[in-house]
């Protein structure tokens, strides 16, 4: 299901799944969301004193209340994640999606630890969602503002998403799924660990050193998770080592694959990154750099 897209006087809902979130960066972004005619509500967690341990917003329990909340609120259109860090999975387990189906449909935004989110929205509430950057963060820049609210309000207008260079050429369609590396490699044998058959995948990752790139490929690829893969869209690799080594490892474990494959495609981690919806249809032109998607991510 795709979930219906924002309009002036919508809500949106700021929660903290994951990590604690700068409070500069905050207030610096809040004015700038509600500049797009919407009410902002920012959840508990987002404000809170980092929880035990430290590099958690809250406690589980307070983070996966503060996320069904909002979902449960039959006011908020849109629930978009602060940031990211760490935290997630942790949460999973204790969200009542049963209730949240139940909700009906409405869209979850972030990137980087959300992507375990994504995997749960798509398991559990079968929705299409986007992947895109946060608000608590440096990278939230002109750019990657104008392309989410695009992404929100506008989805016709996002339909082609150019950029990167093609490692191994060729055209495939397929779902549009993926995210972080570290997260999808941390989902094996999980409820929502999910596969990349018949998809188009995006991967991206942050101050991963390039062996340790190695074993979160190598444990997907031998755990059958890329068994029927259309084709792959590499993100921003920031601080992951010498980009000549990571580039080389991209290529000796993924190019056996034989699907068109793209680099550089400048989502992720990176400053000016467009927001990417998962769930739906895209079609990779890895010679031209594109990912054209045949429908609005949003309804």
């Amino acid at each position: 299901m795709r979930p219906p897209r924002l309009r002036a006087g919508d809500t949106l809902a700021v929660v903290a799944p994951a990590g604690p979130v700068p409070a500069d960066l905050l207030e610096k972004a809040l004015p700038v969301l509600r500049g797009w005619g919407v009410e902002v509500r920012v959840g508990p967690c987002v404000r809170a004193e980092p929880g035990t341990p430290a590099y958690l917003s809250a406690p589980d329990a307070a983070r996966a209340a503060e996320f069904t909340e909002a979902w449960l609120d039959p006011g908020v259109r849109c629930v978009l994640a602060a940031r990211g860090g760490y935290g997630v999975q942790r949460m999973l387990d204790l969200v009542d999606w049963a209730a949240l189906r139940a909700a009906g449909p409405k869209v979850l935004a972030g990137s980087s630890d959300i992507t375990a989110l994504h995997r749960a929205v798509d398991v559990h509430l079968g929705l299409s969602s986007l992947f895109s950057p946060m608000p608590a963060s440096v990278l939230f820049d002109d750019f990657a503002v104008e392309h989410l609210r695009r992404s929100l309000f506008e989805p016709e207008r996002n339909l082609v998403v150019r950029g990167g260079a093609p490692l191994v050429p060729g055209r495939a369609s397929g779902i549009l799924t993926g995210g972080n590396l570290s997260l999808l490699a941390a989902g094996i044998g999980t409820r929502e660990h999910g596969s990349a058959r018949d998809a188009i995948v995006l991967l991206e990752d942050v101050t991963e050193s390039v062996y340790r790139l190695d074993r979160m490929l190598t444990q997907l690829l031998r755990s059958g998770w890329f068994d029927g893969v259309r084709g792959i869209v590499l993100g921003s690799w920031a601080a992951c080592g010498d980009p000549a080594q990571v580039r080389a490892l991209l290529l000796e474990r993924l190019g056996p694959l034989e699907v068109p494959m793209v680099e550089e495609f400048g989502f992720g981690h990176v400053a000016s990154s467009p927001t990417l919806p998962l769930g739906v249809e895209a079609t990779l032109d890895a010679d031209l750099g594109t990912l054209t998607f045949g429908s609005p991510a949003l309804s």
